[in-house]
């Protein structure tokens, strides 16, 4: 089924890159998490009024909180849609941001009420009228469910929606929180026990955690989080299957909202390279990535030295140590100017975001390079990886 549904409005991974094909899916999702939630809630509130059970009417206002969640997805997602204009030339893609963190925000008032209402029914229990009737019900909600949690997890991977992202792990939470449900019955009708409220305050919790991860989430996006590792690495690889590349470093993703990233990277080359020759393939390099991830990139050409013995031999050795000192540290745009009276030794060192201790590190690498040549003086500019 799930499998259909897609289908009917993509028929090959290349077009979800395609604006019109993202707008499709999100407001399939939506329409289907609409149309699902608002028939649980319903099903439940009669339950709960019929088992007099505070757990199923406050599962009831939770699929009633998703589909509310549903809405503000197909808005953003449509939002989401419009094209550039003066005031927003990189378009309007983070307003899916906005959607998720409206989501997330929802899930956690929502977890915030059924906790309230958990505390009260254990100060003052009341036993369930368990039924066949009901426990058909939630059973039928944990299948629903978690169809729903595999269906938006499916769409929101295939499009980079975080909006869905949020809503599948929301209905993961569902699927816990209505089997602990079930789980409350079946204890009160084996053994008596009246724990309704102890799991209406479990149900709240799952609930609230789930809400507290999509917002955490969320932010970290919005703040400029650390950038998908997987395309960092696809990008290097494919700067690096050009020949005339010899490195990459500085490589940064500015991210303008799903789909709507643009990267820049510095590319090192010979020195001794054709200028012409050289541009003309970052060019092709552009192109092909573009091409290939769906997103703009600015290529910096880097000329660096790479006949010289004695260049190679010092680099090599900087580079040890600062591999030894910190695996994460590491060198680039290494160059030797010979002077008079000291010999610069010019380098760009690499730093892991929220790195402490760079004073220290570079006394550390001005007294290492006097061990190797007194006349050695360190001219370092520490970068930081964005990566």
């Amino acid at each position: 089924m799930t499998n259909w549904l897609i289908s009917r409005f993509v028929r090959n991974s290349e077009a979800v890159s395609n604006p019109d094909v993202r707008t499709a899916y999100g407001t399939l999702g939506a329409t289907v998490g609409i149309l699902v939630n608002a028939l649980l809630a319903a099903a439940k509130f009669l339950m709960g009024i019929l088992s007099g059970s505070l757990a199923v009417t406050a599962d009831a206002v939770n699929n009633l909180s998703d589909a509310g969640g549903s809405v503000v997805a197909l808005v953003t997602t449509r939002m989401a849609r419009k094209p550039v204009d003066q005031d927003h030339p990189f378009g309007h893609g983070r307003i899916e941001y906005l959607g998720s963190l409206a989501v997330g925000v929802i899930i956690v008032v929502m977890a915030i009420s059924l906790l309230r209402d958990g505390i009260a029914a254990i100060v003052q229990p009341k036993p369930l009228d368990v039924s066949v009737v009901v426990c058909a019900v939630l059973v039928l909600s944990v299948l629903m469910k978690g169809w729903l949690f595999l269906f938006y997890r499916r769409l929101g991977r295939a499009t980079d929606n975080g909006t869905l992202l949020a809503a599948s792990k929301d209905s993961l939470s569902d699927c816990i929180a209505t089997g602990a449900v079930l789980v409350s019955m079946a204890l009160q009708l084996i053994f008596g026990w009246c724990i309704d409220g102890w799991i209406g305050v479990m149900v709240a919790l799952i609930v609230l955690k789930a809400g507290y991860e999509v917002c955490r989430d969320t932010v970290d996006s919005l703040l400029g989080g650390k950038p998908d590792p997987e395309k960092l690495r696809r990008i290097k690889e494919l700067m690096l299957s050009y020949d005339g590349i010899l490195g990459v470093h500085d490589l940064v993703l500015h991210d303008y909202g799903p789909g709507r990233c643009i990267a820049s990277a510095h590319a090192e080359v010979s020195v001794d390279g054709n200028i012409l020759d050289i541009h003309e393939m970052i060019d092709a390099a552009e192109r092909h990535i573009a091409r290939e991830m769906n997103m703009p990139i600015c290529i910096h050409m880097d000329p660096i030295v790479t006949d010289d013995e004695g260049t190679n031999r010092l680099k090599q050795q900087m580079q040890t140590f600062l591999t030894q000192t910190d695996p994460c540290l590491s060198l680039h745009d290494f160059r030797v100017v010979p002077g008079a009276e000291n010999t610069n030794v010019i380098f760009d060192c690499v730093l892991p975001a929220g790195y402490e201790g760079k004073e220290q590190l570079h006394q550390s690498l001005c007294a290492y390079a006097a061990t190797l040549d007194p006349r050695y003086r360190l001219v370092v500019v520490f970068d930081t990886d964005y990566a």
